[in-house]
């Protein structure tokens, strides 16, 4: 197959998970691959400006699952465990099929926070108290993640509270104890003095269709490879789509940048499936009976 003429629909959503996807963009490390790709763009939990009402009964019908079930893109990104459910439930409820196909460029950073007068100093001691997440997408993995070294399942309570800004909005009118934030809304939680109790690194997986070989997704991997090593180097000169998350309530100096981590994209192994999904079950999180054969396709690296 000719790369050349292909044009893969590629997701772009939140920067703090597709940077190195818009560095590659903003590079031509995708043309000097031979790749001619088409960027969509979907309402993402970031964005100031996302005023959709994310759906939380299922989540094939957020916005870039709907596009991805209707053919409007062919591979996108979000986080590992929500990857994960995705991949796994799309054939129990016959939908367009998806294969983790990598583990992401971005590690990007989560955290949990309250207000600065909250008597609340660590993560014990949220103890059944309302955490503000998005259901089964990354702050609420990672938020359990952090939180089941400090408490039982049964006292870790989440609950959704919108958008970023929807769920401060929330903590500051006491309908929450803590909110998950990841950036630029952590440095939006510190210019506003917010408390950071925890936070913690999540890795990217990134999915795909069938129909995208893996010669394809290989020159894909190697130009976000390429943004990783520019993003390590100095990511200051991408630091504005992350300003235009916060629709001016974040200066660039205030950004907290040493937060960024990204790595070139790596093969999703077995002993990962293994445990990632093993525990996205024990939290009830996806239906159990999967296989890592079913589920991952490392064809980029064959």
């Amino acid at each position: 197959m000719n790369i050349q003429n292909l044009k893969p629909r590629i997701a772009i959503m939140n920067a703090v998970h597709d940077l190195p996807v818009l560095v590659a963009r903003d590079e031509g490390f995708f043309k000097d691959e031979d790749l001619d790709i088409e960027f969509v763009t979907t309402p993402g939990m970031a964005q100031v400006t996302t005023t959709h009402l994310v759906k939380f009964d299922s989540v094939f019908d957020r916005p870039l699952d709907s596009v991805y079930n209707e053919g409007g893109i062919d591979q996108y990104r979000m986080c590992e465990w929500g990857i994960m459910k995705r991949a796994v439930e799309a054939n129990t409820q016959h939908l367009r099929g998806r294969k983790i196909v990598a583990l992401g460029a971005s590690m990007s950073k989560f955290a949990i926070a309250v207000l600065p007068d909250s008597d609340i100093y660590e993560p014990e001691m949220l103890k059944d108290k309302p955490i503000a997440v998005t259901p089964n997408n990354g702050s609420h993995f990672t938020t359990l993640k952090m939180m089941e070294g400090f408490l039982a399942p049964e006292h870790v309570k989440t609950t959704g509270a919108g958008s970023m800004p929807k769920r401060i909005e929330a903590l500051r009118a006491g309908k929450v104890a803590a909110v998950s934030l990841m950036e630029p809304w952590i440095s939006v939680a510190q210019k506003m003095g917010l408390r950071i109790l925890i936070e913690s690194h999540s890795t990217r997986s990134e999915a795909a269709g069938d129909d995208l070989d893996g010669k394809t997704l290989a020159a894909m991997f190697r130009a976000q490879a390429r943004a990783a090593k520019v993003l390590e180097k100095d990511p200051t000169p991408y630091i504005h789509y992350f300003i235009a998350e916060t629709g001016g309530l974040l200066e660039p100096h205030e950004f907290q940048a040493w937060r960024l981590l990204h790595a070139p994209p790596q093969p999703y192994t077995r002993e990962r499936f293994d445990d990632t999904y093993t525990w996205t079950v024990k939290w009830n999180m996806t239906v159990p009976g999967a296989t890592y054969d079913a589920v991952v396709d490392n064809r980029a690296w064959e």
